[in-house]
This record gives C-alpha cells, sequence and structure tokens, in this order.
C-alpha cells in the first residue's frame, strides 16, 4: 500500500506493509533462507534532510519500522538483508502511488492528453529498469549483515522534466501544480552500494523519459 491509502487506512496499511514485510522474514527463517531483499522507500526522509530518517507519512513510518526490524532479524536471527529506498520511480507501467505524476505525465504525452503532475519542485527521478536491475545484482551478490541503499536517481525539478517532455513530443500539454513531496531532495554518497553491487546501471532521464513515452506510443 503506497502513500495515500496508508493515509487513508493507517491500521491497514501497517498490516499489509510491516506486519507483511515481518511474515516474509519469518518465511526466510521457515525455509532456512539466510538473506531477504525487501523494498524500504525514501519516504523514511522528510523534507530537508535526505541522511537522517525523519518520515512525515504513515508509509514512510511503515517502511521504516521495516528497516529496524531487518536489524533485529539479523542481530538475533542472523538473516542478513538489503531494502532500497528508491526515490520516484518512473517507467513503464508505474501508475498509482502520490508520486506516480512523472509516468503518466509520460502516458500523457504519448497521447497526445492534458495532465497536471500534482506536485511541484525537484525530486530524485529513478527509471524502474534501474531499479529492476538493482534488485538483480543484489540477488546474485552474496552478503552478510543489514543493509538499506537510497536510489536517489536524478534530482530534477518538474519544470525540466516538463521541458524534456515537450521535446520528445511537441504537442504535449502537461503542467504542474501542488506542494512539492516531503521528501528530502540531497543525499550522500554511499560508497558501500558501489562496492556490493558492482555496475549498477543508471539510465539518463532523458532516455529514461523517451523510452517512458515510446512505451505509451
Amino acid at each position: 500500500m503506497l502513500t495515500p491509502t496508508c493515509s487513508a487506512d493507517p491500521v491497514r496499511g501497517a498490516r499489509i506493509n510491516l506486519i507483511g514485510t515481518l511474515n516474509v522474514f519469518d518465511a526466510a527463517i521457515a525455509c532456512g533462507i539466510g538473506s531477504v531483499l525487501y523494498a524500504s522507500s525514501a519516504g523514511v526522509f522528510g523534507p530537508d534532510d535526505g541522511a537522517t530518517p525523519f518520515p512525515m507519512t504513515h508509509y514512510g513510518a511503515f517502511k521504516l519500522a521495516c528497516e529496524g526490524a531487518a536489524r533485529a532479524y539479523w542481530h538475533d536471527r542472523g538473516i542478513a538483508s538489503i531494502g532500497f529506498r528508491p526515490l520516484v520511480i518512473y517507467g513503464a507501467g508505474r501508475e498509482t502511488g502520490s508520486s506516480a505524476g512523472p509516468s503518466l505525465a509520460c502516458r500523457a504525452a504519448a497521447r497526445g492528453e492534458r495532465y497536471t503532475i500534482p506536485f511541484t519542485g525537484a525530486t530524485g527521478l529513478v527509471y524502474a529498469d534501474d531499479v529492476a536491475a538493482a534488485y538483480e545484482l543484489a540477488l546474485a551478490s552474496k552478503f552478510d549483515g543489514v543493509h538499506a541503499f537510497t536510489l536517489a536517481g536524478d534530482i530534477t525539478p518538474m519544470e525540466s522534466v516538463i521541458a524534456q517532455l515537450k521535446a520528445i513530443a511537441p504537442d504535449a500539454r502537461i503542467d504542474a501544480a501542488g506542494a512539492p513531496l516531503p521528501i528530502a531532495t540531497s543525499f550522500p554518497d554511499d560508497p558501500a552500494l558501489a562496492r556490493l553491487l558492482l555496475d549498477l546501471p543508471h539510465t539518463p532521464l532523458a532516455d529514461g523519459l523517451q523510452q517512458t513515452v515510446n512505451f505509451y506510443r
């Protein structure tokens, strides 16, 4: 459950996102599996600090609790884990959640439809294929301990996204309105990510937007 649905029903959000994650770790123990990959979120950060978690939403709070539980499973049961904290994932099929606006803008541009991205300001945009590649590389790696890695992508103002979409589709009718996302836009480099996952791909924003528009065309 993503941010809007967790906000509308926090108890159900906790049952699915937090208790569900605990069930996955328990299933790993029951099956004799020594490590878990899971999805955290950059929602664990507040708007001002991309280093110290300070979630402003129920969704981010649940994800931060999952990270704490992962540390406890390593300490108590020796289950290693990696959690990824992607910022705004965009790409083919990313059509739900409060941060789906850039993907929906690509779809609207491809179809010649009007669309308003429901937030302004800058945020990190990370291409869906790059996130998938991070999980694939982690799946094939051997690791110990407990890790949480931020996948920030390209920190980009929505005005730049709109301009690039208009360059791809000159008839695009895209704009943006609303408050910025309540997530930081500056994140420290984490050398441990590069050491653990060699050759992690990075799709330039212009290429990712073009590929997303092409998909919807």
